[in-house]
């Protein structure tokens, strides 16, 4: 899987059209196939179905090191859009994207006034959902960015975390430890319960969120990896899911 970190895609693949092309084919064939020769398990999936069922739009926080088995996690149940690296080795990612039906926002979180802070508002008050993976695009891995916060503080929308494992994996030597899943495993894909952002937070309330969509998620990673028989995750921001405040409004 190519992904917006070094080593980055060679330069030779980026220029040309047809090399793009039939990288992004490889990427999302070699996808299908860990899909279907891993046996999978689905866990919270009644959360994204309740919100859309409700009409709500909502984002989707997902690691960046997790990023290779996310588009199947969406079973289509309303648009969903992904915010992805505009680094040129983004385009490979966005272009194999479109053959699961999922439109992608060149950009970053760490940019609120960037155009795609904007883009990734509208389409949020238009009714979709979007994917953000809150430590990319270049880290660190597993500590999530106050932009994440201030989109669904913005928007209004809930975040929704989401993590996968599988029983065969390589972990690469990338800043983000991408997790390549191999076949003939099991899998499991795990939903957390939304976390709901207010709209008056100041500074400090901000960060207390952001902290807190941090915590769930490193703790759903490890619990995904208990899942599928490994003992815990790369330890990856563990110190900052110690630390964390408790839920907000608790």
């Amino acid at each position: 899987m190519l992904i917006s970190a070094k080593p980055a895609a060679p330069r030779r693949l980026l220029r040309n059209a047809r090399l793009r092309a039939l990288a992004c084919w490889i990427i999302q064939g070699y996808i299908r196939l860990v899909y279907a020769t891993n046996r999978w398990s689905v866990e919270g999936g009644e959360q994204p179905r309740r919100l859309t069922g409700e009409g709500r739009s909502f984002i989707v926080a997902f690691w960046h090191g997790r990023l290779l088995m996310m588009p199947l996690a969406w079973h289509r149940l309303t648009a969903f859009h992904m915010l992805i690296s505009a680094h040129p080795d983004g385009r490979i990612i966005a272009g194999a994207m479109t053959y699961f039906d999922i439109d992608t926002i060149a950009g970053s979180t760490r940019r609120g006034g960037s155009a795609a802070f904007r883009t990734m508002l509208k389409r949020l008050k238009e009714g979709a959902c979007v994917g953000i993976t809150p430590d990319g695009p270049r880290g660190p891995a597993m500590q999530a960015s106050v932009g994440i916060v201030n989109i669904a503080r913005r928007a209004q929308v809930p975040i929704l975390p989401l993590a996968y494992a599988t029983s065969r994996r390589r972990v690469l030597g990338t800043w983000d430890r991408f997790h390549l899943a191999l076949p003939f495993g099991r899998g499991v894909y795990l939903w957390g319960e939304p976390i709901e952002i207010s709209a008056d937070l100041d500074e400090a309330g901000l960060e207390d969120a952001r902290r807190l969509v941090e915590t769930r998620m490193v703790e759903m990673v490890h619990e995904a990896e208990r899942r599928v028989g490994h003992a815990a995750a790369p330890p990856i921001a563990v110190e900052a899911a110690r630390t964390a405040p408790p839920a907000l409004g608790d």
